[in-house]
């Protein structure tokens, strides 16, 4: 039985009650929070182990709380995963770009949810089993220890970010497709690529002094991304 706590922030209480009968079923702890305003409040307080976050909610909206639990240490590696009932493929953008870590799009299978829930917590607590460290050009990585180093200072990463730039950095000089990617670091085949997208954009501007010329993370065109050093940005990079 997990004892992981989650905390759905949901302003629909029928929603709500399903989300949370269903997590419990599965052995999780629930918290539940209504609006904004007490769901921020609640992960501050709480530092549960994993937000379910609507976009649409009254007091605050979600791409708002995101904002300010990404941006507050204290709650930072909190993974979220968002639910959201647009369309508009901006909003779902904005919100992986504000530091989500996935997102599920209402109407949606209670079977799909707890995939996500279990692959969101699995990649923010399992630590590699292959080498204990790698070293590509000025990055470093200790699986042992997950910590990220560029130019001997310590990277802020996700725990998204952490493993997608883990399975990349464990694949040096090989092109791994956004297929590839999403189903070893999300877990589930077939999704939408533009999670790993928007995911590698963040990742890439925080490994890279110019992210307009790449020399670590690359996009190879038609093809996915690589990790490679080279100080010349790779020729067949889509930028």
């Amino acid at each position: 039985m997990q004892s992981e706590r989650i905390l759905v922030v949901e302003d629909e209480e029928a929603l709500s009650d399903i989300l949370s009968d269903a997590l419990k079923r599965h052995g999780y702890k629930v918290e539940k929070a209504f609006d904004g305003d007490t769901g921020l409040e609640m992960a501050e307080n709480l530092l549960p182990d994993l937000i379910i976050l609507d976009i649409m909610l009254p007091k605050m909206d979600g791409w708002e709380v995101c904002r300010r639990l990404k941006g507050n240490p204290k709650t930072s590696n909190i993974p979220i995963i968002l639910l959201t009932a647009r369309r508009d493929e901006r909003d779902v953008v904005a919100g992986l770009d504000l530091g989500a870590d996935d997102y599920i799009r209402k109407p949606f299978s209670l079977i799909e949810l707890m995939a996500r829930v279990r692959s969101v917590l699995r990649r923010s607590k399992t630590k590699s089993t292959e080498s204990p460290s790698i070293q590509i050009g000025p990055l470093e990585m200790d699986f042992e220890k997950q910590v990220v180093t560029l130019d001997g200072k310590t990277l802020d990463l996700s725990p998204t970010e952490y493993h997608l730039l883990e399975i990349l950095a464990q694949n040096p000089g090989r092109v791994l497709s956004r297929e590839e990617l999403l189903a070893k670091g999300w877990g589930y085949y077939l999704g939408d690529s533009r999670t790993v997208d928007v995911h590698i954009s963040r990742l890439r501007r925080k490994l890279e002094k110019d992210p307009e010329n790449p020399k670590i993370l690359h996009t190879v065109r038609g093809r996915g991304y690589m990790i490679k050093w080279e100080e010349k940005a790779h020729e067949n990079s889509q930028r």
